[in-house]
């Protein structure tokens, strides 16, 4: 019922979701093993949770999650009245290490960006997603999800759906429109030789489906590995490069956040 209610709202991806669910499904599991009702938990009874994920070795940043499903539930459980108390009160999960993302000076952009990639129409999609992120500062989800109708290269925008189905623009460079035009040149031929019924996701793989986030992700570690760059790179570092490129030269702050 929870799920469902989330899922209603539209406030959560349907990756987290899945994460959620599997969370709160082996929470139950432990709660049935320990003799426990999800109604009658107690805060010893997450404390005791927490510590057995601590000696399985789960990470950290994984346990967080775990914990903020299990508040999620409980926060709504209460609002329906299902339970007196909220026993995750006053929980607090371990510690997480703060990590500063990897970002690209300047010179590793134009080694990124400015690489050969193949005359192919793979090589047309990934050489606009990598602009597509850099231009836009968009996450790796907002990316894969892209659609057709979504563009605007005439005017140079893209609409973007954020979390929560929040919509916005975000700006596409020059370089960015044309990697945009050529692969959707190509797109056409993909679509033709792979003998694929027509959609209208924007990134498709080689047999006309539409591309997943993983692949997005993939998609920008191969191209780092190729440019000669020195550490591994994610969208997310590609999102972080943009922000802070623009902080640099002159932008506020609060115009790069909106």
């Amino acid at each position: 019922d929870y799920l469902a209610t989330l899922e209603r709202s539209g406030r959560k991806s349907a990756a987290t979701l899945r994460a959620y669910g599997g969370d709160l499904r082996d929470f139950g599991r432990w709660l049935g093993g320990a003799g426990r009702d999800v109604a009658a938990t107690t805060r010893l009874d997450l404390r005791r949770y927490l510590v057995e994920l601590e000696q399985q070795g789960l990470a950290a940043t994984s346990i967080q999650r775990k914990l903020a499903a299990i508040r999620g539930l409980f926060a709504w459980l209460r609002d329906q009245h299902r339970i007196g108390s909220d026993p995750t009160r006053a929980i607090r999960g371990p510690r997480t290490e703060r990590r500063v993302p990897r970002f690209l000076v300047p010179h590793e952009v134009d080694a990124l960006l400015g690489q050969s990639f193949e005359p192919t129409p793979q090589g047309h999609r990934d050489r606009a997603i990598l602009e597509v992120l850099y231009s836009t500062g968009c996450r790796v989800a907002e990316c894969a999800a892209m659609r057709l109708g979504d563009l605007d290269l005439d005017e140079g925008f893209v609409h973007v759906t954020g979390k929560g189905k929040k919509q916005r623009l975000a700006l596409l460079g020059r370089p960015a429109q044309r990697a945009l035009a050529a692969w959707l040149v190509a797109r056409t031929t993909l679509l033709r030789d792979a003998g694929a019924a027509a959609n209208d996701r924007l990134w498709l793989n080689r047999y006309g489906k539409p591309l997943s986030a993983r692949w997005v992700f993939e998609t920008v570690a191969q191209s780092a590995r190729r440019a000669g760059l020195d550490a591994p790179l994610t969208p997310h570092g590609l999102r972080h490069s943009f922000a802070t490129h623009l902080l640099d030269r002159g932008a506020d702050l609060r115009t790069v956040q909106e």
